[in-house]
C-alpha cells in the first residue's frame, strides 16, 4: 500500500512569512509589541517589508487598550474579516463541525501536541504557526486547502482599507498563482465547484 503524498514543505522564506504573519494577525499584547522590531527585520529579510509595513505602523500607532479594542471590532465582531478559515465556506452549519474535525486530525497526524488554547483549529494564526514551525508540509497543505478563504479575507481587508491586508496578501503570494480580484474569480479558483460562502450571507462584498 502506497502512502499518500504529502505537500512539499515550504521554503524557509515562506516559513518566515507565516511565522511573522501569525504574530501580526494575533490579538495584540505586550509580547507582540515587544517583537515588532524583530518582525520588521524578518519581513525585510524575505522581501515582505512593504507588505508588512502598514500593520507594523498600526501596532505602533496607539495604546494597547485601543489596539485590542480595534482588533476585537475588526476581527472578532466583523464577519467581513473573520480569521477562522472554515467560516468563509461553511459558516455556522453542521458541515463545519466535520471540517474542523478534519483539521484537528491533520494536527494529530503531525505527531505534535498542538495546544489550541481555547481557539478553534482553523484559527488562521494557529494554522500559520503550524506551517511555520510545526509540520510545514501539512501546514502549507491546510493553507492551500483554504486558499479561497484566505483570498476572501484578503478582499475584505483590501476593500475596507485595513492595514492587515498586506499581511494576508503576502501569505497568498506564497501559495503560487495570481490572487483573484473578485469573489467571482475566487469561484474560478475552486474550479467552478458550487460554493455558497455561508459566512458571507449576512452581507455582500463590494466589488
Amino acid at each position: 500500500m502506497s502512502r499518500a503524498k504529502l505537500p512539499v514543505p515550504p521554503p524557509r522564506t515562506h516559513r518566515i512569512v507565516y511565522a511573522a504573519a501569525a504574530r501580526l494577525l494575533s490579538y495584540p499584547d505586550e509580547e507582540l509589541l515587544g517583537q515588532l522590531d524583530l518582525l520588521e527585520a524578518a519581513a525585510g529579510e524575505v522581501g515582505a517589508a512593504q507588505a508588512f509595513a502598514p500593520t507594523l505602523a498600526h501596532l505602533r500607532s496607539m495604546p494597547m487598550m485601543e489596539l485590542q479594542g480595534w482588533h476585537v471590532q475588526e476581527f472578532d465582531l466583523s464577519r467581513r474579516h473573520a480569521l477562522h478559515l472554515t467560516y468563509w465556506t461553511d459558516g455556522d452549519t453542521r458541515r463545519r463541525g466535520e471540517v474542523l474535525a478534519a483539521i484537528k486530525q491533520t494536527y494529530r497526524d503531525s505527531g505534535l501536541v498542538v495546544d489550541l488554547d481555547g481557539e478553534l483549529p482553523d484559527y488562521l494564526p494557529m494554522v500559520l504557526e503550524f506551517a511555520a514551525t510545526g509540520a510545514p508540509a501539512l501546514g502549507v497543505g491546510l493553507l492551500n486547502t483554504y486558499r479561497a478563504s484566505l483570498e476572501l479575507l484578503r478582499l475584505g481587508l483590501e476593500q475596507d482599507d485595513l492595514p492587515h491586508a498586506g499581511v494576508v496578501r503576502a501569505i497568498c503570494d506564497t501559495l503560487g498563482g495570481p490572487s483573484p480580484a473578485s469573489r467571482a474569480e475566487v469561484q474560478e479558483l475552486l474550479g467552478g465547484t458550487p460554493t455558497e460562502y455561508v459566512g458571507l450571507e449576512p452581507f455582500s462584498l463590494r466589488s
